[in-house]
């Protein structure tokens, strides 16, 4: 009895450093994390220009290329995976990323469960709908009995929410466009950003324009509550800012109009 006594405080002993072991690592570093791996995981969705792929499947955008920068002066290489957006907060709690870039609103919502970097891009939502109803609805409530697609748990939903529209909830916002284009609905909110690359003239979607912009914001890029990471990214943001790395980015992805000065 005495000996199973002892065995028995041993594995309590065991069980209790363990615990302490996980909550220390928990609470640690997350760049000692990142660094410690080998890498760095992103968080995105197919989102042109921020984060899509090329014709060899490796992924490229303003965001994918910052990243990857990013993760580089860490000592790390990055690694992409795509998420549901609506999931993002508690895809970095449970660490399945450590980061979430992909031309993230900084809204109210978004910096209550993460910690965010400083702004580094302007957007706006915006509304989109084929080519010959555009004429038809040139502000927010004439558009009150239209059908709008918007990604789900997204800055586009909330607009939606805030304007009283009837939505289809899809898990991208590349679908919201198909839905407008199919005539499943008749009106998309998604970034402005997007828009410039996805619709008009020399694309997929030719017959597809869009009408007004309902809000302006601007993007940040999401971590854990806690993470050092913050302070890390936008102590490279200065730096990538003023060696002209992000400048020559936003120039080759289109939105060079659009990126906010680091300092």
């Amino acid at each position: 009895m005495k000996k199973f006594t002892q065995i028995l405080a041993l594995l309590c002993v065991a069980a209790l450093a363990l615990m302490c072991f996980a909550g220390c690592n928990q609470s640690g570093s997350d760049v000692e994390y990142v660094q410690g791996k080998g890498k760095l995981i992103v968080g995105i969705t197919d989102f042109a220009p921020m984060d899509y792929k090329d014709a060899e499947g490796n992924w490229i955008g303003f965001d994918a290329d910052l990243a990857k920068a990013f993760a580089e002066s860490l000592g790390v290489e990055a690694e992409f995976v795509e998420i549901t957006w609506a999931q993002k907060a508690n895809e970095l709690k449970t660490k399945n990323i450590d980061v979430v870039w992909n031309g993230m609103t900084l809204t109210d919502d978004v910096k209550a469960l993460m910690d965010c970097s400083n702004a580094y891009c302007k957007n706006a939502q915006v509304v989109v709908m084929k080519k010959d109803a555009a004429d038809k609805y040139t502000t927010a409530e004439s558009m009150k009995d239209l059908r709008f697609a918007v990604e789900q748990g997204s800055a586009g939903a909330e607009m939606a929410e805030a304007n009283e529209f009837e939505v289809t909830a899809v898990d991208k916002q590349a679908k919201a466009l198909m839905e407008v284009a199919s005539g499943t609905c008749d009106a998309a909110i998604i970034d402005l950003l997007m828009a410039g690359a996805m619709i008009g003239e020399g694309t997929s979607y030719e017959d597809l324009v869009f009408s007004i912009e309902l809000n302006s914001e601007e993007y940040g890029v999401g971590f854990r509550q806690g993470s050092d990471l913050v302070e890390k990214l936008n102590a490279f943001f200065v730096e990538a800012y003023e060696d002209g790395t992000i400048e020559d980015l936003a120039k080759t992805y289109g939105i060079a109009n659009n990126i906010i000065e680091q300092k």
